[in-house]
């Protein structure tokens, strides 16, 4: 019998698996160099989430860049089943890294596997996006 949770982390597979096609989709058009082609792409995975959002750290009072993002999150789908990617920013507001995360309803966030290759899927998935001010 199927739990909320074998559902959730259905749903994840199915998310990073439309992400792989819309990476590989961009990838293609990088390596021929077809403008058109790169910037269909970027906007496919630019509609793709319902929200992407950014947070700070803990800092001192009057610090010059208390603002400055450290992490990320984008929401690509909610309520039951729940998937985001979450990360790290670099002091360039660029993703670090990234983990694909899902959940069901009253249950704890939990990680997605991935090997090293589906998280690079993942980052450059995330790395098309801006995180700045």
């Amino acid at each position: 019998m199927a739990t909320d949770t074998d559902n959730a982390r259905k749903q994840a597979q199915a998310q990073f698996d439309t992400i792989k096609e819309m990476v590989e989709q961009l990838q293609a058009a990088q390596e021929s160099n077809n403008n058109t082609d790169c910037e269909k792409a970027e906007q496919t995975i630019h509609d793709d989430p319902l929200e992407v959002d950014v947070r700070s750290d803990w800092h001192t009072p009057g610090d010059p860049d208390f603002s400055k993002p450290t992490e990320y999150k984008i929401l690509l789908c909610t309520g039951g089943p729940a998937v985001r990617i979450i990360g790290d920013l670099s002091k360039f507001s660029e993703p670090e890294n990234a983990n694909l995360e899902y959940q069901d309803w009253f249950t704890p966030w939990e990680e997605y596997p991935l090997n090293s290759d589906d998280k690079q899927i993942l980052l450059t998935y995330a790395q098309q996006f801006y995180f700045g001010e």
